[in-house]
């Protein structure tokens, strides 16, 4: 076999389009099988170019490039049997006897490119999953966030249990809605709960304005702390002032919206236990003689009346306006002193 022969046999089977083209004319002067199968030149063109072989290609940037003996790079899509293919483009000059000639390598990168589509479609998966991910994530930390302070969730997130903490020194706030059972009644579920959620929204805007906590809601009862989880010296005052704006909110609400409410309110400071109750449902709850005492004023206290245990007097009496209310017997307590407290004196 002649080396004429072994060199055509190896460029036919390379599996790379090989072209030698002359650089005026960009006459296709040899190409292999490879080359003629990708591209071919066009029915009925006799001594077809470059230009009318590769149409894709700019010719212009190339023969630029190649100019300076810099080799041109370029990628075209051919079709092929009902398929598109990506092949990759080489053309370098080269010198010969009759003049520098120009020499095309061409090869499919096909697979690579779908390989690539395949890698980015995975990857885009993979973000819009660490993204749905994400979003889960904030939307469990925010529903946590909502039924337990922030301490507590950080220390159930860090050790899977929240550890019962006592705080020696506490004010409540327990209100709760004159009437509520019968609004319940003769008004549809979504009318109450709407206008319960618009109520308990704003409340909530309010004990976050001072530095407290609402623990929870039950049914149309509202109750929230000042003092934990962090201490604050100034608790009383707070969980006062908390309880004046709920009533005035209240008020102003009741001049512009359908349904009318009244609400009873009672506060009480002392000693207090918060911790995550229950295992399959989680509730971050408060107990102590301070809870009991303020929901046991709450259902002594007339319509949009504040009663609060006597002991509270002295932390109160220089910003709201305090009157006597008595010695009432309290369930649990005895007799204990109670005063009203009729509103901010500032």
């Amino acid at each position: 076999m002649s080396v004429d022969a072994i060199r055509d046999r190896l460029l036919a089977n390379v599996g790379v389009g090989v072209a030698v083209v002359r650089t005026e004319t960009l006459e296709v002067v040899f190409d292999n099988p490879a080359f003629g199968e990708w591209f071919p030149a066009p029915e009925g063109t006799e001594g077809a170019t470059l230009a009318d072989r590769l149409p894709e290609l700019d010719i212009e940037a190339m023969r630029a490039s190649v100019a300076d003996w810099v080799p041109y790079r370029a990628e075209v899509g051919v079709k092929r049997k009902r398929r598109r293919l990506n092949i990759d483009i080489t053309v370098w000059a080269a010198a010969a006897e009759e003049g520098r000639l120009l020499v095309i390598e061409a090869a499919n990168i096909t697979r690579i490119r779908e390989l690539e589509a395949m890698i980015d479609s995975y990857a885009k998966m993979v973000e819009r999953n660490t993204r749905e991910i994400e979003r889960e994530k904030d939307r469990a930390e925010r529903l946590l966030l909502n039924i337990m302070p922030r301490d507590a969730y950080d220390e159930f997130k860090t050790y899977g249990v929240v550890t019962p903490q006592h705080y020696p020194e506490v004010s409540v706030v327990f209100l709760d809605f004159v009437g509520f059972t019968k609004f319940a009644a003769d008004n549809d579920p979504t009318v109450t709960l709407g206008e319960l959620n618009d109520i308990f929204t704003a409340f909530d805007r309010i004990t976050e304005q001072f530095g407290c906590e609402r623990i929870k809601t039950i049914g149309d009862a509202y109750l929230a702390v000042s003092g934990m989880p962090a201490s604050n010296p100034d608790h009383a005052r707070c969980i006062a002032r908390c309880a004046t704006r709920y009533l005035k909110y209240i008020e102003r609400r009741n001049m512009s919206h359908q349904h009318q409410w009244r609400a009873r309110v009672g506060l009480a400071t002392g000693a207090a236990v918060g911790s995550v109750v229950g295992l399959q449902r989680y509730v971050y709850d408060v107990f102590g003689p301070a809870v009991n005492m303020a929901s046991r004023l709450q259902t002594l206290a007339e319509p949009m009346q504040i009663l609060a245990h006597g002991s509270m007097r002295e932390d109160l009496v220089q910003e709201f306006m305090l009157k006597p209310a008595g010695t009432r017997e309290i369930r649990g307590y005895g007799p204990e002193v109670l005063i009203e407290i009729a509103g901010a004196t500032l």
